[in-house]
């Protein structure tokens, strides 16, 4: 009787595999020289450099792990191959910008650089799983220029003298999931001319600002975690058809998201907004939607519609301060929560949010006359509101209490 091995017999297993070495079965044979088509791996360590190993990627492209160690560098390291996947061992592979020129640590670009033709463009460089760390002197951490369908993830970039992370018209399909990006001196994550961008999953921390995203084109920001900035969270312009949703912004110094430049057609949807100098800065901002946020203690202007936006749609967001019930959480040095500002904006639907303990007030209307304004169903609880004060408007169905 045949033994039972994972369910096949023994003797059929022994007769498959004649039948497979007896050619029946050929495409299942490998080649004398291995699987057709197939490039090594370059193994980093067995090179004088690091720089050594990058210059030993064909033409074609190709993998480079990168082993575990601490590796100082003191002029950027280039990467000028496309359809490339650059692999650490986490944050045990650790390069350290010892520059104090202002030279950015890692470098992804074309060898013709910013003049590269378009049809010569790189496509397709991936890091993965490695630290990158600079000085206050250094340059930016990673910047990648016009690489199409670059992708960054599980990279830690931290301390930089510039950027964390510049992806220079970056335009097609840009990605950067699952990063750690920390204590760099200028922008985070600095997208200039990206397009068909998701930022997912990351979290930023003590930057300058978090991110900025500016003359590109349909941000997909999700996920993220940013805290503790010493200026500014989400700085977009001149950005359309975008989305920046299910984030924690806490404490930055400056504001949590702003909107400048000809922005139009984006969304700021369940994002938790919580004690900022200021919240969301709609500056110049058209046709855009803010819904389902929770603004919690922040110190100024939770939600700003300034002179030079319009057409927006405020809906289910809440505006609150630390109460808990029986009391504030907060203590009396950190009672500030404040609410919306209207200033000399117009087109505006306001409907079904929730203002409550806010101060000095849930709506503050200033600057040149607010007009054509629906402000409808919404719920203010012990807060004063100067709503009235919006002219041509729809005033209906607002709840308030003492």
């Amino acid at each position: 009787m045949n033994r039972t091995v994972t369910g096949v017999t023994a003797g059929a297993g022994l007769m498959a595999l004649a039948f497979v070495m007896s050619g029946a079965i050929g495409s299942t044979q490998p080649s004398a020289t291995g699987l057709p088509g197939a490039r090594p791996a370059i193994d980093a360590s067995t090179f004088p450099s690091l720089q050594a190993a990058f210059d030993a990627i064909p033409e074609d492209g190709g993998i480079v792990r990168l082993p575990a160690g601490t590796f100082e560098i003191t002029r950027p390291l280039v990467i000028s191959r496309g359809d490339v996947l650059v692999q650490g061992a986490g944050t045990a592979t650790h390069i350290v910008n010892r520059n104090e020129d202002g030279q950015p640590a890692l470098i992804l670009q074309h060898p013709d650089g910013a003049d590269v033709e378009k049809d010569q463009r790189l496509w397709r460089i991936m890091l993965s799983n490695f630290r990158v760390t600079g000085n206050e002197k250094s340059g930016h951490g990673i910047l990648a220029t016009q690489i199409q369908e670059v992708f960054i993830q599980g990279v830690t970039v931290s301390e930089n003298g510039g950027d964390g992370i510049r992806l220079d018209h970056c335009y097609e399909d840009p990605r950067v999931n699952d990063c750690l990006i920390t204590y760099n001196k200028d922008v985070g994550l600095n997208l200039l001319g990206c397009h068909d961008i998701v930022v997912a999953s990351n979290q930023f921390e003590e930057n300058n600002d978090a991110l900025h995203c500016v003359d590109g084109f349909n941000l997909c920001m999700t996920g993220n975690c940013l805290d503790d900035h010493l200026q500014h969270g989400v700085v977009i312009e001149n950005t359309y058809g975008s989305v920046v949703s299910g984030n924690m912004i806490e404490e930055c110094n400056g504001t949590a998201i702003i909107l400048d430049r000809d922005c139009y057609g984006n969304t700021l949807s369940a994002n938790v907004i919580a004690h900022n100098g200021a919240g969301v800065d709609l500056r110049d901002a058209h046709g855009c939607a803010v819904s389902a946020n929770t603004f919690t203690i922040m110190k100024t202007d939770a939600l700003r519609i300034g002179p030079d936006s319009g057409r927006i749609t405020v809906t289910g967001n809440n505006f609150s301060n630390s109460y808990i019930g029986d009391g504030v959480k907060r203590g009396t040095e950190d009672l500030a929560a404040a609410g919306l500002k209207l200033e000399g904006t117009r087109d505006v639907a306001i409907s079904g949010n929730l203002f409550s303990s806010l101060r000095p007030m849930a709506v503050e209307v200033t600057g040149e006359p607010t007009r054509r304004v629906a402000f409808t169903g919404n719920v203010l609880t012990d807060t004063q509101s100067d709503h009235g004060k919006v002219q041509d408007s729809l005033i209906d169905n607002v709840l308030k209490s003492q």
